[in-house]
Parts: structure tokens; sequence; C-alpha cells
């Protein structure tokens, strides 16, 4: 696996901005990794510049991926087979609506066929499933596929966070800022398992230096329950690379009291949170993922997990497209 130079879909580095001072007095900035170019962006090119390098190294043809059915990463991975020329297959929840919306008509805009299963958003191994099966029809039509799973949470794709963490770390330095934590939204575990690694490594190269936190605030069941195991995820990313460091499984934070009733299910601080971000800051979140990781910070900061004067890094990792899906915003 290349370290260095995987397959370049994603605009980098991405901004690191300055945000308000927040309760308590903790100095808020945000690392934009919504702003990575790819189909609109999002934390999914980082990931699959590493995963569409190995689909090509391994002769793909085509990509198959699953996602609920206003999927960022199916957005995202429609949009690398567009750039790299491989058919798109997308295992989607839920069943065709009659008119297409945020990420499922960009997704289409971008060549990719949509395969829709009926499932819940939030039952993934349905959606697995179908995924296989599709894998077994496309190998037996000569399309050479590429399976990633849900989220392109695998230690390849993980290695995109391993990078990000290094390039988060180097802005910081050069913006003479100490992050006193990272918090970003977690689901699948491929992000959260490369900023894991990617502070692990951090750790190892310069030893005695203080390393933020890495917080993750689970918006799926499955993480919040253990699944993935994050820190051997992590490991296997480090190992793939053949860099140096050791993860702790307490390096492995997750907050679970911020998801609500279900995965993608809206909740009253995740929807205060949206607004509150567009209001001041010009950040635009969604309802699944980024407003309920940012809600989350907000409430962490006013309960004092800070102390005046800290910096806290948001990791922003998308989502636009979503906002104008059905639902897909908060009233203001």
């Amino acid at each position: 696996m290349i370290w260095a130079s995987p397959s370049p879909l994603a605009t980098l580095p991405t901004p690191l901005e300055m945000g308000p001072v927040l309760d308590g007095g903790v100095r808020l900035y945000v690392k934009r990794d919504d702003l990575t170019g790819l189909g609109v962006g999002g934390n999914k090119a980082r990931k699959l510049e590493y995963l569409c390098a190995d689909a090509l190294a391994h002769g793909a043809r085509s990509l198959i991926t699953v996602g609920a059915a206003q999927s960022n990463h199916c957005r995202m991975t429609a949009a690398a087979g567009a750039r790299l020329g491989l058919e798109v297959h997308l295992v989607l929840s839920g069943d065709r609506p009659e008119r297409l919306t945020g990420n499922q008509l960009l997704s289409q805009m971008f060549g990719a066929h949509l395969h829709y299963t009926g499932a819940s958003a939030s039952h993934w191994g349905e959606l697995e499933i179908y995924r296989e099966s599709l894998e077994d029809q496309l190998a037996a039509e000569g399309l050479a596929p590429y399976s990633i799973p849900v989220g392109g949470s695998t230690a390849v794709g993980a290695l995109g966070y391993v990078r990000a963490f290094t390039e988060l770390m180097e802005q910081c330095i050069a913006a003479e800022i100490e992050p006193a934590a990272v918090v970003f939204t977690t689901s699948s575990g491929g992000t959260h398992a490369g900023l894991v690694a990617g502070r692990a490594h951090w750790r190892a190269e310069h030893p005695g230096t203080p390393t933020p936190d890495v917080i993750g605030i689970a918006v799926a069941k499955g993480v919040a329950a253990g699944r993935p195991d994050v820190a051997a995820l992590a490991t296997e990313a480090l190992t793939l690379a053949g860099l140096s460091g050791l993860v702790d499984p307490k390096d492995v934070q997750i907050e679970t009291g911020w998801m609500g009733p279900d995965y993608a299910v809206p909740t009253e601080d995740a929807d205060a949170a949206i607004l509150w971000a567009a209001r001041t800051g010009g950040w635009v979140l969604d309802r699944v993922y980024s407003g309920k990781g940012f809600g989350a910070l907000l409430g962490m900061a006013r309960a004092g997990r800070w102390v005046a004067g800290d910096a806290v890094v948001f990791v922003h990792t998308g989502g636009l497209p979503a906002v104008f899906s059905d639902h897909g915003a908060p009233l203001p």
C-alpha cells in the first residue's frame, strides 16, 4: 500500500478556521473537511483516495458500496467512479422515491446505478448482504467489482485519516494552537480509527509533546456498542502503512449520549447546533452526522468538559447535499 501518494481525489489540505469563543471560554476551531472537493466534498474523499488506489491496483472495473438513502459516502463514491472511469453501483436503504433529492440526485448525476433494498437506514447488515449478492452478480458479468463496506471503513480507508491527523497537527503548530481535543462524529468507525492511529503515530514521532484527545460522537448504535473495534482497526491501519505507533484501547473515546433514539433520527440538540453553526460561523451541518457531533461539542463545552482557554477542533465531515433532501434541515 502506497502511504504518501494515493490516487489523488481530494483537494488538500483543508482549511482550519477559527470560530467564536464558546461557553466557559473554550476556543473553537473547525477543520473544514467538508471542503475536500470531490463530489461536493466531505470526509469520505480522504478514504476513497486509498480505497480507489487499491481498487485500481487490483484491476477493478467497477465499485460497489452501501449506505442509507442519503449517504454521503455513496455520493462521493459515485463521484470518484466518475473521475476514474469506474462503473459504480450503490446499495441504498429504503425505496426509490418519486423524486430524487440531495445525495441521491447527485449520485445519479455522477452516473451511478442506484439499487434500493427497502431496508431501514439503521439495518446495515441487510444492506451488506445485498452488497455481497450484487458483487457476485457483477463479477459473473465480468465487471471485476471492488466492494467497499459501509462508510469505506476498512484499514485501507482509515489511512486517509491517519494522514489527516498529521495534516491537522502541522496546521495547529503553524497557527500556534495546542488543541485539547479533536471532536467528530463516528458511525462506521473508519474516520475514527484513522484519527486514533494518526494520534498514536504522532505521539511516537514526537515523544513528550502533548497530543489532543480524539473524541468520537456516536451517531450509530453499532459504534456505541463497540462495533467495529476501533482500536483494532487503527492498529491494522498503522501496520498496513508501516508506521510507528502503539494504539492503546484507552485512546478510543466515544460519547454515546448524543445520538438520540437511533441513527438518522433528528435531535433537538443537533437541530439547535445546526442553526447556531449556520448563523454564527456560516457552516452548513447535516442532521445525521455533523449536526449531532457539533451539538455534542457545544453541550460538552457548556458542561465544563474543557477549561477556559482550551482549544477544541471540530472536524466538519460534510453532509451539505442532505440538507436539500426532504426533512434534511430544521426549520428556522
